[in-house]
């Protein structure tokens, strides 16, 4: 079977299990399991699968079928223009992220030598971003999970700044220095397990749990970050942290100690970022 066929019968099979985009899944995986760009599938649509290609296309769109995300099966995932290796064990990097590092980064660059932390790096993307922009920055990777590590070491490595960036393994900020840094970021957990059914079926089902739910109401995690955060911090410095709408306002009383709190709303102008300065 040719290509243009084998794209239509994948999208057809991806329809039918309510996959999201399903034109574009099917694209990546013959990309995938290719080894070729999407310019090539163009230009080729009458080429024929040898029978392995056939059968290893079939298996993946299987996959994704049954809803595992196609970040896992590829085992990679862009984020600011850069690629980054994922595996089950860490959360995907997504768009609304890059809001945390659009905030951060240009009140970085104001300072001459800013020490940074990540806090629940998971696979080092907003860590590797952090020292592949600013190389006057000292950066630092926190995650509680060695098997994240091991991938935000791995990314690290590939993107050759693993001399950058110094990982710790520890719950949030346990054990490093108190006002020793300038910037504390992080993607925390923060959906509430209340909100369970409103989050995505793949993402439940295939989405290291412990990186998306925090617990009953979602500030379990921010709640433990915010004090610690303060002590890492030097005076002035700053909090930033991803959140959702739903816990927006419960965030800002948290940080009512704080100075210059705000919230910068994403694209579709939700509250995305919670940003506080310390006094």
């Amino acid at each position: 079977m040719d290509l243009r066929k084998t794209l239509e019968q994948a999208v057809a099979q991806l329809t039918s299990a309510a996959i999201g985009s399903p034109r574009m899944n099917a694209e990546v995986l013959l990309m995938f399991a290719l080894g070729v760009d999407r310019a090539y599938l163009y230009a080729h649509a009458q080429r024929q699968l040898t029978p392995e290609e056939a059968l290893r296309y079939e298996e993946l769109i299987a996959e994704r079928a049954r809803g595992v995300p196609a970040q896992y099966i590829t085992g990679h995932q862009e984020f600011w223009g850069m690629d980054f290796v994922v595996t089950p064990d860490v959360l995907i990097p997504r768009p609304e992220t890059e809001h945390l590092l659009e905030n951060a980064l240009p009140l970085a660059r104001a300072l001459a030598h800013p020490r940074i932390v990540d806090v629940g790096t998971g696979s080092g993307c907003i860590a590797v971003v952090i020292a592949k922009v600013l190389p006057q920055a000292e950066v630092h990777a926190t995650d509680i999970s060695p098997a994240a590590l091991e991938i935000a070491r791995a990314n690290s490595a590939r993107h050759q700044l693993d001399r950058r960036i110094q990982f710790h393994q520890t719950d949030l900020l346990h054990g490093l220095p108190d006002q020793s840094f300038d910037f504390v970021l992080s993607n925390p957990p923060y959906v509430g397990e209340s909100e369970e059914d409103q989050v995505q079926l793949e993402v439940r089902k295939f989405e290291p749990r412990h990186a998306v739910f925090a617990g009953p109401t979602g500030l379990e995690i921010i709640e433990r970050l915010i004090p610690q955060a303060e002590r890492a911090l030097r005076p002035r410095g700053w909090l930033m942290m991803e959140i959702s709408g739903s816990i927006a306002s419960r965030v800002q009383k948290l940080l009512s100690s704080w100075t210059e709190v705000r919230l910068a709303e994403d694209l579709q102008g939700i509250p995305r970022i919670a940003i506080a300065r310390k006094a």
